[in-house]
Parts: C-alpha cells; structure tokens; sequence
C-alpha cells in the first residue's frame, strides 16, 4: 500500500494527515507493508506565502535514510570572481518554490512516486575554500552513501567539485551534462586551483568525468584566448555553443544526447548564466545571447530516461536578481530536475 502523508511546513500549517518525529524533524517510515511519502505543502492547506521555507515547503531531514531524494542547499560564493552573492541562492529558491505538486506539461507525478524531502544546507567553511570543498565532499559522502539523489542549490559552481567527487566515489566516473555560458575549465585563477571558473578541470585531472560522455551546452561570449570554448573538446567533450542553440528546439539535441550518456550514470550540472540575463539578470557573471527559459526546460526535460545520480543548479545570486525572477526559474528547474530522476512515474 502506498500512503502520502501531508506534512505542515508551518506552525499551525494546514490539515496534516500524519507526523512522525520529534519537534521540527518530520521523518517517514518505510514497511513491507507500506511506504510513507513526503508531501510538499499546497496552497490548499495554506496559502503560498506561508509556511516554513523549506524547498517546496516540504518536511525537513537530518538525514537521508528513506529517502529517493532530496534537496539540499551549498550558501557558498567564496570562488566567485565578478559578483559575489551565490551565497543567498539556496535560501532564495527556497523562498520561490511553492510549486503545485503535479507537471502538467509532461505528466510527471514526482511525490506520488519518490520520497522526497528538504536536508537543509551543508556545513561549509567560507573563509577557507580548500577546506569548504573538503566540508561539501565530506558531507556528501554521508549524504549518498543511502542510494538518494541530491538536487543541489548553490552557491557558486565551485560546488560541482567536491560534489562530483563523493559522486564519484560512489558511481565511478560519471557522464555530464553541464549547462553554463562558461566551459569552467580554466588550470587556475590568479594563482589558484580551486574556484568557479576551473570545477570541471579539477574533476577531469581527478578521473571524475567519464570524458566521453560529457556534453556542454550554451558556451558564449568573451574568452582570455581564442581557444577557451574549445578546450572541453580537446577533453573529448562534446560542446555546443550558444549560437548553434539560437532559433531552434533543443529537443532533437537532448535526443542525441541521451544516446551518447546511455546507461551509465549522469550528473546534471546547470548553471543559470546559461540562460540569456534578459530572462536571469541575478547571476554574478551574466552573459548576452543566451538560452531561453523553453530551451532550458528542454534540455532539463531531455534528461528523461538517464541515469541520473545528481544535480545542480548554481549561481542564483539573489543580490542581482530584483524581481526574484532568476531565483523563481532555477526553483522551477530544481523542480523539473525531481520530475526526471529514475522511478518516478508519468501520467498520460
């Protein structure tokens, strides 16, 4: 039997069919006979500015033990090098994602199929970034050592290192889809191996890539040589720039790219510059030219089918982000990033 249990994100939230735990921990409970499903708060319990903010207003874990997923925050912009801020994106999205529970566009039915809840944020140490990718990979060890999928909010994409490898550790080397308007593939900034611009480097002298299926998509703009957007192809990466995604459906792409990851595992890496600053002005180094909210829901939505055993979505920095657009639309790709992980279930 399967049983959803709605759960209040709030002190006096709504009609809760059942809680489990002690105070302000809500955790479920899995039988032979029975598994308890979180449930994100609705508007029809209470209204959408209410309620603790958790992501999607769901239960919030200490751990990750009966869970399929979940969502967890890294509030560290430490690697940034234009405009700080990243630091504030988890809590923002957070804040802008009240969702209604059901994909209408694609019939995915995330919380009828998986258990899902909000982990909080990890513990980092922001004055010292070596030792904060120590802190997130450390973290994340624990954290998938379950079996369940992080949906990461950043945070700068430094994160992406220390993610991939616990990830790494885990599933061996791991195919990519990175979605930035950066290749993220410098040697080193300023002197420094550890930073926003250099995660993927880093993971590919680790071993932590499986180069071969590695794609980068939305690739843009001004670069420190002529060759910057070409260095993930000397990698053996696939790279897809931002011009040879204008005026089109990304959908035949996410086909090509769905044969080339095969069964393998997959890591979804998507960093909101990706997306043209007219759309997502709030991000620390925003690029013109860019992709659109559709194409961004195509290449999310591609990813149907893979195996995938994490995600991200990075440098929201909510600073720049006045209307809470940019935090909103990485929120709603969090989300739809749920809606393609392996086992849940699709209404016609």
């Amino acid at each position: 039997m399967l049983r959803l249990v709605y759960k209040s994100g709030g002190l006096f939230g709504g009609r809760s069919v059942a809680r489990r735990g002690g105070r302000g921990l809500a955790t479920s409970s899995v039988t032979l006979a029975e598994k308890t499903l979180n449930q994100p708060l609705m508007s029809t319990q209470m209204t959408r500015p209410g309620g603790i903010a958790s992501f999607m207003r769901l239960p919030v874990h200490t751990h990750t033990q009966g869970l399929d997923a979940c969502f967890v925050g890294v509030p560290l912009d430490t690697g940034s090098s234009n405009k700080s801020g990243a630091r504030f994106g988890p809590r923002q999205m957070r804040c802008e994602s009240p969702m209604r529970p059901f994909n209408q566009a694609t019939g995915a039915s995330p919380f009828t199929s998986l258990n899902v809840a909000d982990l909080g944020d990890v513990w980092v140490n922001i004055f010292n970034l070596p030792e904060a990718c120590r802190n997130i990979r450390d973290q994340y060890r624990d954290l998938i050592s379950t079996g369940c999928i992080p949906l990461t909010m950043g945070g700068d994409h430094t994160i992406s290192y220390p993610i991939l490898q616990a990830i790494k550790e885990k599933y061996g080397p791991v195919g990519v889809v990175h979605v930035d308007a950066h290749p993220d593939l410098q040697e080193e900034v300023l002197g420094s191996k550890i930073g926003h611009g250099t995660p993927f480097k880093r993971a590919y002298d680790e071993g932590l890539l499986d180069c071969s299926r590695v794609v980068q998509i939305g690739l843009r703009g001004t670069s420190l040589t002529h060759n910057d957007c070409n260095i993930g192809k000397n990698l053996g990466f696939r790279v897809v720039s931002a011009e040879e995604c204008w005026y089109k459906s990304l959908a035949p792409l996410m086909e090509e790219v769905t044969q080339q990851m095969g069964k393998g595992p997959v890591y979804l890496s998507f960093d909101i510059d990706a997306i043209d600053p007219g759309f997502c002005p709030g991000t620390g180094s925003p690029e013109i030219g860019g992709l659109t909210t559709i194409q961004a829901l195509e290449i999310v939505r591609g990813c149907r089918g893979l195996n995938m055993v994490g995600c991200d979505l990075v440098e929201v920095s909510p600073p720049y982000d006045f209307e809470g657009t940019t935090a909103a639309t990485g929120a709603h790709l969090l989300y739809e990033m749920l809606c393609v992980l392996p086992g849940v279930k699709y209404h016609s």
